[in-house]
């Protein structure tokens, strides 16, 4: 029972760090018959008693084409936790594969992944299950950053917890902080059926030439597995090239100001629907890197600015305001801003006064300031 304690422990954490299972959730384990989604089903069948949480779980094998397995082992050990193994037919995605293979390649991983995720969103919506659990660890996670720095030129890793907004569909990764050797112990210690793997890529991926690149590391530095692992949930913004380009707060360090300059940074927010104002600049909120909210600032005339496009929290937009200010402030001296669009509570957080401008009938919110 170690190694199950171990591991019900660590799903713990990511449950309350990321809040990743919910009272009456409906959720579809990805049963491949690896280890490490069988310890997942293995252990989200004794974490509702575990976190008295009461939550369903039915896992789902799906059949890609790759090979013609005896499933009665995982048929039985489904059957051992109460659930019944739903076997779904996607045998198509082989043939897809094959299609998309370069020559002298192996088949496409990403579109592999790509069409996995979507077949069990596809059950999910099917069958009435509002979440999808995969077996991804913390080792998988390292591995996947390492392999975007290297192909992909951009730093990122999966998330523990994903929302499909359309679909209404949440994908979440329950394992995210054990790592592949309390897993191996795990299915050793419980003499876990697990099954060969099926896939003809299997060894020869890029994956697994990211997997013996790191053990080399941590062969040479055995503390930067754990420092790996820390640097993805660290809130400190990256110190990289484009540090410039996010405005961490001084008020509060969780919190920061990041331009809008992509299409994708706009989807999703006030802006999307309207064309932005000459001269305006746009700003994503955000709270420990995750978007909560916006703010836009523009130069009516001289040193006279607007602040407006504020969206989110109230705390996300007092803080937005403040940094606006101070962004501005630095550029133009003395400055009187004008804010459009939020709560009066809001306003007079902020430090702005409700007054009435020479030439103008209505009273507006402003704040000057001089250095």
């Amino acid at each position: 029972m170690k190694y199950i304690r171990h591991v019900l422990a660590a799903l713990r954490k990511a449950d309350r760090d990321f809040s990743l299972i919910d009272e009456g959730d409906k959720i579809l384990v990805g049963l491949s018959g690896g280890k490490d989604s069988l310890c997942l089903l293995r252990a989200l069948s004794l974490y509702g008693r575990f976190a008295a949480k009461n939550f369903e779980v039915k896992p789902v094998y799906l059949d890609l084409g790759f090979g013609n397995p005896d499933l009665s082992p995982l048929r039985g050990f489904c059957h051992s936790l109460g659930s019944e193994l739903y076997v779904s037919d996607s045998r198509f995605v082989y043939d897809i594969l094959k299609a998309h293979a370069k020559p002298g390649r192996h088949l496409p991983c990403s579109i592999c992944s790509r069409m996995k995720k979507a077949a069990m969103n596809g059950i999910a919506k099917e069958l009435g299950y509002n979440k999808v659990a995969f077996a991804h660890h913390s080792d998988d996670a390292t591995e996947t950053l390492f392999m975007n720095m290297i192909h992909g030129g951009r730093v990122a890793t999966f998330e523990p917890k994903m929302r499909l907004e359309r679909a209404h569909v949440t994908f979440i990764r329950p394992l995210i902080y054990c790592y592949e050797r309390d897993l191996s112990l795990l299915a050793e210690e419980e003499r876990l059926p697990v099954l060969k793997s099926q896939c003809p890529a299997n060894g020869f991926t890029d994956r697994q030439a990211t997997k013996n690149l790191l053990k080399s590391i941590y062969a040479q530095w055995p503390e930067a597995k754990g420092n790996f692992r820390s640097m993805l949930t660290n809130f400190a913004p990256f110190k990289l090239y484009f540090s410039s380009l996010e405005f961490e707060s001084a008020r509060d360090h969780s919190y920061a100001l990041k331009p809008i300059i992509s299409a994708q940074d706009i989807v999703g927010t006030p802006f999307a629907n309207k064309p932005p104002k000459e001269g305006e600049a746009l700003y994503l909120v955000l709270r420990r890197h995750e978007r909560v909210g916006t703010v836009a600032y523009r130069r009516l005339s001289g040193h006279r600015f607007a602040i407006e496009g504020l969206s989110g929290p109230q705390r996300a937009q007092a803080i937005a305001i403040q940094e606006v200010v101070d962004i501005v402030g630095k550029t133009a001296n003395p400055v009187t801003f004008v804010l459009l669009g939020c709560s009066k509570r809001t306003k007079l957080e902020a430090g702005f006064v409700k007054r009435k401008e020479p030439g103008r009938k209505t009273e507006r919110y402003l704040r000057r300031i001089e250095k």
